[in-house]
């Protein structure tokens, strides 16, 4: 039996990329099968298209606090992501709006490759410092990903899957989600934030046990 999981997150979340290999990891000591859906899920909708700062600077201004403080944070974060095999470079990392790129992920969903571009864009977005509000680096990403590049342009020089991305952010709001990761095991439960790879794995279990008492 498969366990279906939805999990909304925003590319712009390092915290989201943090949840995803832990959840990875406890699907691999479980061995159990999985589908996983990535929902779209905007941290900062108005920021605008084009409009890049350092992360450092725009995360100190929002929560008016200093970039030091905000760098303290960070360095907390790398090491939480070396552990899970990420190199988080927040030294090359520059805000942007990501609307376009949870566009291109439904597009990737329906393609069979949600995975495959979602985890392209956190690495891009990461490690290598790259601006996901530039037509360009994210239909370059996609097509990196397996995406048919003319394809992935056409979306973006379109509104093809803006009411999906809208749907999905909707949706995370009925659960009463305000923040991500938020992971939802077969429509049943769900799981807030990133949290340890045990906790993955019981919930993974606890999904398990239901399915199996329902077929019984």
């Amino acid at each position: 039996m498969t366990i279906e999981i939805d999990i909304w997150s925003d590319i712009a979340c390092p915290w989201c990329y943090l949840g995803k290999r832990r959840l990875e990891e406890a699907v691999a000591a479980s061995g159990e099968a999985v589908s996983i859906r990535y929902r779209s899920f905007q941290l900062d909708p108005s920021q605008p298209t084009g409009v890049n700062r350092p992360h450092s600077e725009a995360l100190a201004e929002k929560f008016h606090t200093t970039v030091d403080k905000v760098l303290e944070m960070n360095a907390r974060l790398e090491g939480l992501g070396a552990e899970a095999g990420i190199e988080y470079r927040f030294d090359r990392y520059m805000t942007a709006n990501t609307r376009d790129a949870h566009r291109l992920l439904h597009l990737a969903h329906e393609r069979g490759l949600g995975p495959a571009l979602k985890d392209r864009f956190m690495q891009a977005q990461f490690t290598e410092g790259a601006l996901m509000d530039d037509a360009d680096t994210i239909v370059r990403l996609a097509a990196e990903a397996g995406l048919d590049e003319a394809e992935a342009r056409a979306v973006l020089a379109s509104d093809a899957y803006a009411d999906a991305v809208e749907a999905d952010i909707a949706q995370a709001a009925a659960y009463g989600a305000s923040g991500v990761p938020f992971f939802v095991f077969d429509n049943a439960f769900a799981i807030s934030g990133a949290q340890p790879v045990s906790t993955f794995e019981l919930a993974l279990q606890k999904a398990r046990e239901a399915r199996e008492s329902a077929a019984v």
